[in-house]
């Protein structure tokens, strides 16, 4: 990674930082949860019973790959396989199969925050797949985007997987999609995956397992901003808490100050003050159904052309295009 990247990446994190827990209320972006140690512990996250997401996706990739992948190898000769938010890209390397087994003219480019996740992702690729084309790509989704050859020659099918979309309030959700489509040319696709409204129960245990893996994820924010930023956060000071609102289907995480406290960021300048039980919103986990998503979509001028779910039907995925008035 460039110097001058990272000098921008760890700017950015300060002043979003610095932003966020000066608002009232108190917030940070689960974006910064990712680094090595939030790496480990989300892979931890993935394997747990209560987390349904990985398994019902990787069901949905493993017994759908190959409509998947003739979707999107459909007329074109070239292709861009863009994922958002790579990670270990346990689920993708079905597809990434997939792909090779026809002999397609391809490039995977694997786009992450974490130039932790990028490096070992790149280094177990070249192994399983030492004849693969990638070219990875450490920062922000758009700006990584911007910098991704786009013409109507070379089709670019955008992998967002896991249900990251999730992470976003429905305004911020459409206005994402809006921004993904205003880049896409007419044969071009999304690849998005979405968790479906059910059982609130099973909804809460999948973000709150009793072995607090998911609790320590969520801390590993205060972590890193006692490592990067001088703070002096005490994390056994703060509770993981977990709401689900099965109405509107939007499950969000908090860390809750036990105590009335004072925080010091040195690197800010910024002394904080938590009142006992105040709270730091960390998360936002939305669930969706059929008409949301086609709501969603059709806001950002974009239609749903196919979708494939997992048995239980707890979770989809969808192939999103512009709409026909977009591709004018």
């Amino acid at each position: 990674m460039e110097a001058d990247t990272l000098i921008k990446i760890q700017a950015q994190f300060a002043q979003d930082v610095y932003e966020g827990l000066s608002a009232s209320p108190k917030h940070l972006a689960s974006k910064y949860i990712y680094d090595h140690k939030g790496d480990l512990l989300f892979e931890q996250i993935m394997n747990l019973p209560e987390y349904y997401l990985t398994d019902c996706e990787l069901a949905i990739l493993k017994n759908n790959r190959e409509e998947i992948t003739n979707l999107f190898l459909k007329n074109t000769t070239s292709l861009n396989l863009v994922e958002l938010g790579a990670g270990n890209g346990k689920k993708t390397k079905i597809i990434l199969e997939e792909l090779q087994k026809q002999s397609s003219n391809f490039c995977y480019v694997p786009i992450d925050i974490s130039n932790n996740a990028l490096l070992k992702l790149k280094n177990t690729l070249s192994i399983e797949f030492p004849n693969l084309n990638v070219s990875p790509k450490q920062g922000t989704y758009f700006n990584m985007l911007k910098t991704i050859e786009s013409s109507e020659s070379t089709k670019n099918v955008i992998l967002f997987l896991g249900s990251n979309i999730g992470n976003l309030s429905h305004s911020q959700a459409i206005t994402f999609l809006s921004q993904l489509a205003a880049g896409m040319h007419s044969n071009d696709m999304i690849f998005i995956g979405c968790d479906q409204k059910k059982d609130p129960q099973t909804i809460l245990n999948a973000y709150n397992d009793p072995k607090g893996v998911t609790e320590a994820f969520n801390k590993n924010l205060l972590h890193r901003i006692n490592r990067e930023l001088d703070a002096n956060f005490i994390l056994d000071n703060f509770l993981h808490w977990e709401s689900y609102n099965p109405q509107s289907g939007t499950a969000k995480s908090f860390l809750v100050s036990k105590i009335d406290q004072k925080v010091q960021i040195a690197a800010l300048d910024l002394e904080l003050k938590f009142k006992a039980w105040e709270t730091i919103h960390t998360e936002i986990s939305q669930k969706y159904d059929d008409e949301l998503i086609s709501e969603l979509a059709k806001a950002a001028g974009l239609q749903i052309t196919a979708q494939f779910s997992d048995d239980k039907k707890y979770f989809k995925n969808y192939i999103l295009t512009k709409t026909a008035l977009q591709k004018l």
